[in-house]
């Protein structure tokens, strides 16, 4: 019996960075950016420090907040509860050039290849061995997607060197997603008063000539802007992060209320979550074995090969296959539509090809469809032998397909 399943695909072409409206078209196209931007990204990290060199923090905390969630005051609690002492990594603070700064000040966001570049070349400083908070990344669709092939690459770097006596120096990757929320309202109000009490700082420094004066945002002293960094926030970062859910430790905190009650939260989270991690030991055993997601794009990669192969090497059988489909199974599979399930019985001779047996299901694996064919083999009357009338059978065989997908949606009843 042979088998094959649909996957999904994602097509490359050209480069293009930046934050784009929620569609589905868009979201394909900042899924292939995430490729292109990682892989130029890393690619230039192995040639800096060569490959066994890539040494990132043992555990890593991906901090992101709602504006006026209480981020910097919530990253000392983190670190201090995790043991961590090197400060955390701030992305506004890695990006201060005048075209990011402008960026930031109109309540927008950096581009995507810098800001992961800027990211992981520092996360590559020993000092955050042990671990590391990172504040403000990733925030866009594509900064999510580059982040899912970075913890892959940490994998295969585990999976390199275990056994070596460089293992120690590449332990399993420690991913913590940490989203403090708030409501719009809340958002807006906290960051309206932080301007505030800015403006009034600033104006006792320079009156007493005591102590620093504070950055001010300039949208916290614009309630329009306000809304607006709150809006880009929570269509871009938001929606993107919970993405992750399913990937990595997500830690949704509620930052509404006192600065106790939240870290109380927090403790809560990162205890249950910490109880739910493999031991090293445990992780190693098992990590030889692919992700579902790795099996199925790689599968895609190889169905597009072969079917591409099928029309260069073998065009005419490809051809009587594409045509036996379009011919004798569509019009079976379209009568049973409503229900996504259709069985075919086929006795046509260009399947005695195996090859194009392997075809048929690929072509219907590309349409979405999931193939199924079954070879039976029976004796049926033949000939009458006519010196001894005896019944010579000969074997037939019939090829039954099973095509599965997705029936209609109409309410039945």
């Amino acid at each position: 019996m042979a088998k094959s399943t649909s996957s999904d695909v994602v097509v490359f072409d050209d480069k293009n960075d930046g934050v784009h409206p929620s569609s589905k078209p868009v979201e394909d196209i900042e899924v292939k950016d995430a490729q292109l931007i990682f892989h130029s990204v890393w690619h230039e990290l192995e040639k800096e420090v060569g490959t066994e060199n890539l040494k990132f923090p043992a555990e890593t905390f991906w901090l992101n907040g709602a504006p006026g969630a209480g981020k910097g005051t919530q990253t000392a609690f983190i670190m201090e509860f995790r043991d961590l002492t090197e400060k955390p990594i701030v992305v506004s603070e890695l990006l201060k050039s005048p075209e990011a700064k402008k960026k930031m000040d109109a309540g927008l966001l950096a581009g995507d290849r810098e800001v992961t570049k800027l990211v992981l070349r520092e996360l590559l400083d020993p000092k955050y061995e042990s671990g590391a908070v990172v504040d403000g990344y990733p925030r866009t669709k594509t900064q999510v997607e580059c982040l899912k092939r970075f913890h892959r690459r940490l994998s295969d770097l585990r999976s390199k060197y275990l056994g070596t006596f460089q293992e120690s120096q590449f332990p399993k990757p420690r991913f913590h997603i940490i989203m403090l929320f708030i409501d719009e309202d809340e958002s807006v109000r906290r960051q309206l008063l932080r301007g505030e009490r800015c403006i009034a700082h600033n104006k006792e420094v320079e009156a007493s000539g005591v102590g620093e004066k504070w950055e001010v945002r300039k949208t916290d002293l614009d309630d329009a802007s306000a809304h607006k960094r709150y809006k880009t926030f929570k269509e871009s970062t938001y929606d993107s992060l919970t993405t992750l859910r399913e990937v990595f430790h997500y830690h949704f905190i509620n930052a509404h209320g006192s600065i106790i009650e939240v870290q109380q939260r927090i403790i809560s989270e990162l205890k249950y979550q910490s109880s739910l991690e493999l031991d090293q030991p445990t992780y190693d055993r098992i990590s030889s074995i692919p992700l579902a997601e790795q099996l199925s794009l790689h599968a895609r990669q190889l169905l597009v090969n072969r079917l591409d192969s099928y029309e260069k090497f073998h065009c005419e059988l490809f051809e009587q296959v594409v045509g036996l489909i379009k011919s004798k199974f569509i019009p079976i599979v379209e009568k049973h539509s409503i229900s996504g399930l259709a069985y075919i019985n086929s006795e046509d001779s260009v399947l005695d090809d195996p090859l194009a047996i392997t075809m048929l299901i690929d072509v219907f694996t590309e349409r979405g469809f999931t193939a199924v064919v079954d070879i039976r083999k029976m004796e049926v009357p033949g000939r009458i032998d006519p010196k001894s009338y005896e019944i010579i059978n000969r074997v037939k065989k019939v090829y039954r397909v099973r095509i599965n997908f997705p029936g209609s949606k109409i309410r039945r009843g």
